[in-house]
């Protein structure tokens, strides 16, 4: 492979990578009873976009009007582009939600600011004051270690005397790393042990990146809370460390103090803390697994349903033009001139789904490009064009949109090459909503123990709104009392790499759309890894074998 073209080996770098920790300050009340639920939606902008595009969004916390949030955003920042940035908040109701203030800036801002903590101030479509939303913007250091760690505590004070007996505590710990100019960003949050003095926490994993920015001596602050339901949480005593300090063997217990009440009673206490167990591990990465010989192996499933419109209509998605791609041409060579290169073979199979397929017309939601349901394969990007023109032609545009049989169908391959030295990557090009959806839920989550991914590109103008919904970033997906074992999904709207200028002078789009398309890809593979306990060595002991061999064993039609 050429290291120049891969998309996760680059030659051309952003300028560097910049985490964004977020919190607000005294946000808008929007509920009656209680306070907000706040969370913050993340959007960007180029300069060659006319529109925001969601890019991540925060947890939400319950009952706060000065939230902290744990997640952090990643970026690229490139220092030749203007990316502009907006922050809305939101009080989550329900499925629903309230606005709570929205600003908008620059990355450029946040990079460039001399402080530590950029404050901006909310705005509204009315007069009210709607807060503050606090920004730390820092450098991502390059660093491959991860920190697991596990806390317990004893001798937390009571919390009162209940029935004449002392009660405990409902405890949990707030982990913040320092910031240049004293201040601290929470980076993680323990769950909270019910009724009792002397807790044991789950343990946890974390970057090293995420907790200290690489630097094993920077101080970590740890406060440990007492959870009250109003989200008024009560503290019960804070102490200081360091990763280096809390990795080490036979650390001391670190005495938790509460400056207010030891002010009050010199001779108060809060109990300590103790690392339980702490380990330092290198994190093995996508580029181990490739280097040491994973082989991964794509498909193509193309949308052929009515909906799109027929190939001579120039309103037609899947109009046929010499004089420019069409959007499926588009999203196929956008992904497919970067995937190619991560299979030696270039061997791939590719489907039509949802047309009435020559010679008997019959509906087929799995048909085969090339005409060869034996050996469906296609060499190369410029093949499976060619295939797609061809099959415009020759069948009837239908419906409807089942995606659950080519999901199988891949899943079926990959159920035979569960050994770490294979992984499936399915792209599917669709224009709307999906009939089948359940039946797509319960393919999703008997794939996801499986060493997939699925890649779902929108075109056209539609919500897409089912397509999100499999697209479980913050929530596993789960179905009929089933839940995925991991995320598997990526989906990505083409129009959001478009210029305003019309679908044939887009900028940047294939560069662009194969980065967010494939951006999971790295951490979904070595998920499955991980959790089948494969590590990169494994995969080298043979040659994988060419791709054609890997032939479909579901029905095709």
């Amino acid at each position: 492979m050429n290291e120049e073209i891969g998309p996760f080996l680059k030659s051309t770098l952003p300028t560097t990578q910049v985490e964004l920790t977020l919190s607000g300050k005294n946000l808008l009340n929007t509920d009656i009873l209680s306070k907000s639920d706040p969370f913050c939606l993340i959007s960007m902008k180029e300069s060659w976009q006319n529109r925001y595009f969601e890019i991540a969004r925060t947890e939400v916390i319950q009952d706060t009007l000065n939230p902290e949030w744990v997640k952090k955003v990643i970026l690229n920042y490139n220092f030749e582009t203007i990316q502009k940035l907006r922050f809305e908040l939101r009080d989550e109701d329900d499925g629903d939600y309230d606005f709570l203030g929205v600003f908008e800036t620059t990355l450029s801002e946040l990079v460039s600011f001399s402080g530590r903590q950029f404050v901006g101030k909310l705005n509204g479509q009315t007069g009210q004051d709607f807060g503050e939303i606090i920004v730390v913007c820092e450098e991502v250091a390059s660093c491959k270690q991860i920190a697991e760690i596990q806390f317990n505590a004893v001798g937390l004070p009571s919390s009162g005397w209940l029935c004449l007996g002392l009660t405990g505590r409902d405890a949990f710990l707030v982990i913040s790393r320092s910031n240049e100019d004293g201040s601290y960003s929470v980076v993680s949050k323990t769950e909270v042990a019910h009724g009792t003095q002397n807790p044991l926490w789950k343990p946890f994993s974390i970057r090293a990146t995420t907790l200290c920015n690489g630097d094993f001596d920077r101080t970590i602050k740890i406060d440990c809370y007492d959870h009250k339901n109003d989200g008024d949480h009560k503290l019960i005593g804070t102490c200081y460390s360091s990763l280096r300090s809390l990795s080490a063997q036979n650390e001391p217990p670190m005495i938790l103090i509460n400056e207010r009440k030891r002010k009050e009673d010199p001779n108060h206490s809060a109990g300590v803390l103790k690392v339980y167990k702490a380990r330092i591990v290198e994190e093995v990465t996508f580029l181990d697994y490739i280097k040491n010989g994973t082989q991964m192996h794509f498909a193509v499933a193309i949308d052929f349903t009515a909906s799109n419109g027929v190939h001579t209509d120039p309103n037609s998605l899947h109009f046929l033009s010499s004089q420019r791609l069409n959007f499926y041409e588009l999203a196929l060579r956008g992904v497919g001139d970067i995937i190619q290169y991560y299979d030696s073979a270039k061997m791939f199979p590719a489907f039509g789904f949802g047309a009435k397929t020559p010679p008997t017309f019959q509906v087929s939601h799995q048909f085969p490009l090339n005409g060869n349901p034996a050996h469906p394969y296609c060499t190369g990007i410029e093949e499976i064009l060619v295939q797609y023109r061809n099959q415009l032609s020759m069948v009837q545009l239908y419906g409807p949109t089942n995606f659950a049989p080519v999901i199988n169908n891949t899943a079926t391959i990959a159920t035979q090459f569960q050994d770490g030295r294979h992984y499936f990557v399915l792209l599917i090009i669709t224009d709307g909503q999906i009939s089948d959806l359940h039946e797509t839920k319960r393919a999703i989550i008997n794939a996801s123990a499986l060493p997939i991914s699925i890649i779902i590109v929108g075109v056209g103008n539609a919500e897409f709104d089912n397509m999100d919904a499999l697209d479980s970033d913050d929530a596993l997906l789960s179905a009929g009392g089933q839940r995925a074992k991991r995320d598997i999904v990526q989906f990505v709207p083409l129009n959001k790499y478009l210029s305003r200028n019309g679908p044939d002078q887009f900028i940047k789009s294939q560069a662009d759309l194969a980065k967010e398309v494939l951006a999971e890809i790295p951490q979904q593979l070595t998920s499955f890894m991980k959790s089948h306990g494969i590590k990169p060595q494994n995969a080298t002991s043979n040659v994988p074998p060419n791709n054609s061999n890997i032939v479909p064993t579901a029905p095709m039609s």
